[in-house]
């Protein structure tokens, strides 16, 4: 189990590592042109916001359990980076039912799919 929810963990940090560098340097015309339709759907300060609460979440993810320090903290990284994924969900299914984007619903099923593995290090680790 422990192998299984450090490889979440890990998973989970890397690609919200790119996500919020990105998220947080980037124009909104950049996200657009690099898919990143969600995001590019906020303003701004909330995209910036997110990015940053997402690089917190991905040392809230390893440091915690790492140094053997307040490792509860992994599990409540992975519930708040959980909730982003709610919201990326929704926003995504918005953009696929009110512009009729098929591409959107992948988005979706990546949302979800991250979402699973925040649920599953969120329990594990709490």
């Amino acid at each position: 189990m422990t192998i299984a929810l450090w490889t979440g963990q890990i998973l989970l940090a890397a690609i919200f590592a790119v996500s919020g560098a990105l998220k947080s340097t980037m124009s909104r015309q950049r996200m657009l042109e690099t898919g990143q339709t969600g995001a590019a759907a906020y303003p701004l300060p909330v995209v910036r916001f997110t990015a940053i609460c997402e690089l917190l979440a991905v040392v809230g993810l390893i440091l915690p359990v790492l140094l053997g320090i307040a490792p509860v903290l992994t599990g409540w990284a992975a519930v708040g980076l959980a909730v982003v994924m709610v919201g990326a969900m929704a926003m995504h299914a918005k953009l696929a039912v009110t512009q009729h984007k098929a591409a959107e619903w992948r988005n979706v099923g990546v949302n979800a799919v991250l979402l699973a593995v925040c649920v599953f290090v969120a329990v594990g680790r709490l």
